[in-house]
């Protein structure tokens, strides 16, 4: 799908694409960190119809919503472009060490070399987690890295 980005000076950036419908629709990225969601009627395409306006909590909301389905997906086809990169997962164990301890805690990358880059919890992603996220019995860890990388992640996680 082609994504249009167009600057709005001292407004923000605004990014435009047609649905499957054929409709245009404009999402409104503005430097006061809110966003909005227009439409564009056919009648006149250069007139952008407020649909929805969005905190930046909202839209981050909305955003992990939308991206939680597919961001394994993504991960998979990333390393598909990169030779000797690739996407594991990794479940926290109930009697894992770790369960009920902060992400940094691990050091999982100084140690191993591989990134977790996400955190599957239920419905919930959390996508870049930060060293401060508690880990719970549970998780799924998405990690990237070497074959090696994401054994290693696997064993420090299992204790």
């Amino acid at each position: 799908m082609d994504v249009n980005e167009v600057l709005l000076p001292g407004v923000g950036l605004r990014y435009e694409f047609t649905n499957a419908e054929g409709q245009r629709i404009g999402i409104i990225a503005r430097r006061s960190g809110g966003f909005e969601v227009v439409a564009y009627p056919d009648e006149d395409p250069d007139e952008g119809r407020p649909l929805l306006r969005l905190t930046r909590e909202e839209a981050d909301t909305v955003a992990e919503i939308l991206g939680a389905p597919r961001i394994a997906e993504r991960f998979a086809d990333l390393t598909k472009e990169v030779p000797g990169l690739a996407a594991g997962q990794v479940v926290v164990p109930p009697e894992s060490p770790h369960a009920g301890q902060p992400l940094g805690s691990t050091r999982a990358r100084t140690r191993t070399g591989a990134s977790i880059v996400a955190v599957v919890r239920g419905e919930d992603v959390i996508a870049s987690p930060a060293p401060a996220e508690v880990l719970r019995a549970g998780d799924v860890l998405v990690v990237i890295g070497t074959h090696e990388g994401i054994e290693g992640v696997r064993r420090i996680i299992e204790g």
